[in-house]
C-alpha cells in the first residue's frame, strides 16, 4: 500500500550485520540474509527523526545477490577487559530498495502542537536527498551505509525471477514504552518471506509472537526545550535549499 507521506530510497554498502540474537550467545554475530524491520527503521530515524512521529518500514526489494563473508574479530571482552577471538559472519556487497511512510506518535499528546505533515515530509525528503540527518550503519556502526532517493521498483533485481523465499523465524523489532503506551519494553517476532526478491513488512502490532522484555519509562520531550518544533527546522531548510 503507497502512503501519501511515504518515501522511498536506495540502502547500499560494502558490508553489513543485522545480527540474529540466537548468535551472540557464544560471543559471534551471524547476519540473517535480510534486514530486520527494526534496523530499516532505524535508518529511516538516522534519514529524519522527531518523536512526534514513528516510522512504518512498508516492503524492501532484494537488489543484489545475498552473500556472506566470515571475519575472524578480537572484541573487548567486558569481565576483563583482555582481548577474545570471534568470528563474525557480514553479508557483502549490499544493495536495497526500501519504502516506509511515518505515522503521528498518538501515545505522544504532548508533542499535538508538532504534527504538521506537509512540513515533516519535506524536510525527510531533502534529508535523504542529502543522505541522512546522521550516519547511516547496516546492522552495526562498523558497517557503514548510504541512501539515496529512488523509485521503489525500478530497475533489475537478483530475485525478480524467484518463487516465495521463507525465511524462518526472524526478529522483526522492539516495542518501546514511548510507542504504545504500554510502559513496557517488549520484542517481536515474525516469519517473513521474499517474493520475487520483496518482503512485505507488517505492522507491529500483527507479530504473531511478542514477548516483554521489562518496563520502561516514557522519555520526556518538551517543544522548543528539547526538541525543535518543525517549523524551524523547516525554515532552516529552506533557507539552506535558497543558498
Amino acid at each position: 500500500m503507497q502512503h501519501n507521506n511515504s518515501i522511498s530510497f536506495y540502502l547500499s554498502g560494502r558490508f553489513a550485520l543485522f545480527s540474529d540474537p540466537i548468535t551472540r550467545v557464544g560471543g559471534e554475530k551471524f547476519s540473517y540474509p535480510v534486514p530486520t524491520y527494526q534496523a530499516l527503521k532505524g535508518i529511516f530515524e538516522s534519514v529524519y527523526w522527531k518523536p512526534t512521529f514513528i516510522w512504518y518500514p512498508d516492503a524492501i526489494r532484494v537488489m543484489n545477490p545475498i552473500e556472506t563473508q566470515s571475519k575472524g574479530i578480537r572484541p573487548i571482552r567486558y569481565n576483563d577487559g583482555t582481548n577474545d577471538l570471534s568470528i563474525y559472519t557480514y553479508l557483502v556487497d549490499v544493495c536495497y530498495q526500501v519504502r516506509g511512510h511515518f505515522e503521528w506518535n498518538l501515545n505522544r499528546p504532548d508533542l499535538a502542537a508538532d504534527r504538521n505533515e506537509n512540513k515533516h515530509y519535506f524536510i525527510a525528503k531533502r534529508m535523504l536527498e542529502r543522505g541522512g540527518r546522521r550516519d547511516i550503519f547496516l546492522g552495526i556502526r562498523e558497517c557503514q551505509g548510504y541512501v539515496e532517493p529512488c523509485e521503489f521498483g525500478e530497475g533489475k533485481g537478483a530475485y525478480d525471477d524467484s518463487p516465495a523465499l521463507p525465511l524462518g523465524l526472524m526478529l522483526h523489532g522492539i516495542t518501546y514504552a514511548d510507542e504504545d503506551g504500554s510502559g513496557m519494553m517488549s520484542e517481536r517476532l515474525w516469519r517473513p518471506v521474499m517474493e520475487r526478491g520483496i518482503i512485505q513488512f507488517i505492522r507491529p502490532e500483527e507479530c504473531p509472537i511478542i514477548r516483554p522484555i521489562h518496563k520502561q519509562k516514557e522519555k520526556s520531550f518538551v517543544i522548543k526545550k528539547n526538541i525543535q518544533p518543525c517549523e524551524e527546522l523547516y525554515r532552516e531548510v529552506k533557507t539552506d535549499e535558497l543558498d
